[in-house]
């Protein structure tokens, strides 16, 4: 919650016509102010690439219990982490191969048409960011995820009755991630 005396210090009402000035201080990260940053991605022939992408679904980590049993008690102690999967929505642009990379790169994982799995070591990423953009499109801080390799590739259904445009689904696993802040 924040402190009242903060709008009283920081919100000027004129006494003229003009409009009032109303602070930003307090304005929230945009949910669409984003870009999705790849390091050495083996199919994508880029030291870093940053792919169109129309969505970045929920990620986190979460931790297990330890239940412990005592006489007359029960106490929690952190147990095993875990790392969820992250989809993300790819733009599938006409003038790029952004479609073919990425598959490309899931058959590192699994071909289907070999039945061949991949060596984890050949497909695994650096790091991956979600970057979150300012609202002058600056980074205001990143999501870095470690370890990064695809385990779904989902197209977008083709349909002559819709407008929008197609899209690639990704669902990645990662080992680790690191939330940073380009601010204070």
């Amino acid at each position: 919650m924040a402190d009242t005396e903060f709008y009283k210090t920081n919100r000027t009402v004129p006494t003229d016509s003009s409009i009032p000035l109303i602070t930003t201080d307090l304005d929230s990260v945009r949910a669409y102010q984003f870009e999705v940053q790849f390091t050495n991605a083996p199919e994508i022939d880029a030291q870093e690439a940053t792919l169109a992408a129309k969505s970045v679904g929920t990620t986190g980590f979460s931790v297990a219990d330890i239940v412990v049993n005592r006489v007359n008690d029960k106490v929690h102690y952190p147990g095993k982490p875990s790392p969820e999967s992250l989809t993300i929505t790819f733009d599938n642009i006409l003038r790029d191969t952004v479609d073919k990379d990425l598959w490309d790169w899931f058959k590192g994982t699994y071909d289907p048409m070999t039945g061949h799995l991949g060596a984890m070591a050949d497909q695994k990423i650096a790091s991956m960011k979600v970057h979150q953009l300012n609202h002058d499109l600056t980074i205001r801080g990143s999501t870095v995820y470690y370890g990064v390799y695809p385990t779904s590739y989902k197209l977008a259904e083709f349909n002559y009755a819709t407008d929008e445009f197609h899209t690639i689904e990704v669902t990645f696993r990662y080992d680790f991630m690191e939330q940073t802040s380009k601010i204070g």
